[in-house]
């Protein structure tokens, strides 16, 4: 069984999330609800994926990012975000995402991108 670890500060994108990727029998979910929350709970969930909102409290998930992949330099990290400025997209995909979701998502798009980055 796959584990996801899914990070917002917003409970509500994270329940729809969850909805969504449960629809996959096969995929057990770990969520944080702030990006230091996220790092804590990589390092003792060891998700297969995880999934970052950007703009969180105590750490924002460009640093959650940065921590995590120090971490596990091969860890699978996906980025979403409201904000989808090109630059912003960019830096987390330089940072060491493998890609970015853009807020609002359809259910779709979020399990077919998630599938596609798990092992």
């Amino acid at each position: 069984m796959n584990k996801i670890l899914i990070a917002d500060d917003a409970s509500f994108v994270r329940l729809m999330i969850r909805q969504i990727l449960t629809r996959v029998d096969l995929i057990n979910i770990v969520e944080a609800e702030n990006g230091r929350e996220a790092v804590d709970r990589f390092k003792s969930e060891k998700p297969d994926l995880t999934i970052l909102d950007i703009t969180m409290p105590e750490l924002d998930g460009l640093d959650a990012l940065t921590e995590i992949l120090v971490l596990d330099p091969l860890a699978r990290v996906i980025m979403c975000s409201a904000v989808a400025h090109e630059s912003m997209v960019l830096e987390t995909l330089k940072r060491g995402a493998l890609d970015f979701i853009v807020k609002p998502f359809r259910p779709d798009e979020l399990l077919r991108t998630v599938l596609k980055y798990l092992p």
